[in-house]
């Protein structure tokens, strides 16, 4: 058998092996790590990101925070319900439509957010302090290459819907 063979006659892979472990594997320390920090906040991950949702678009609706993070109506509710008991969002009656709420952030949400602003960079910069800013670059032109390709919704983290 050449070098250029493998048992089956065919020629070895040409990309490399292991990458989607490799993936998962810093996936899952990144997000470890990262409720572990936003956790200081008194907010866990899927806090985070219902907080950058609602403050790039404040008097947003839950219909619309559903449809976004393709969840059914019922899991946003339960969602925000987390938020306003922890003093960071409110709901106020759309003056349009009464029978929907708009989500604010109070102002601990938005004290909050900017705090989640900073511990956002320290993470990212702590993740990716092995790679200078070209390569950083590169890595997220290619994660977000694949993202695509796999059908995922642009800032929304798959862990809404289950």
């Amino acid at each position: 058998m050449t070098s250029q063979e493998h048992g089956n006659g065919t020629a070895p892979r040409s990309r490399p092996r292991g990458t989607a472990f490799l993936l998962a594997q810093v996936g899952a320390h990144a997000a470890a790590r990262f409720a572990e920090r936003v956790g200081v906040l008194g907010v866990a991950p899927s806090d985070v990101g219902l907080l950058r949702m609602i403050s790039t678009r404040p008097g947003r609706s839950q219909q619309s925070l559903a449809e976004e993070l393709g969840v059914v109506p019922s899991r946003v509710v339960t969602l925000v319900d987390g938020l306003e008991r922890k003093g960071l969002v409110e709901r106020r009656r759309n003056p349009r439509d009464r029978r929907n709420y708009a989500l604010h952030l109070t102002e601990e949400g938005s004290r909050v957010m900017a705090g989640m602003r900073e511990v956002g960079a320290a993470h990212e910069d702590d993740i990716c302090a092995a790679l200078d800013e070209p390569q950083r670059e590169q890595l997220a032109a290619l994660l977000e290459a694949v993202a695509v390709q796999q059908g995922l919704t642009e800032g929304v983290h798959p862990g809404y819907r289950r």
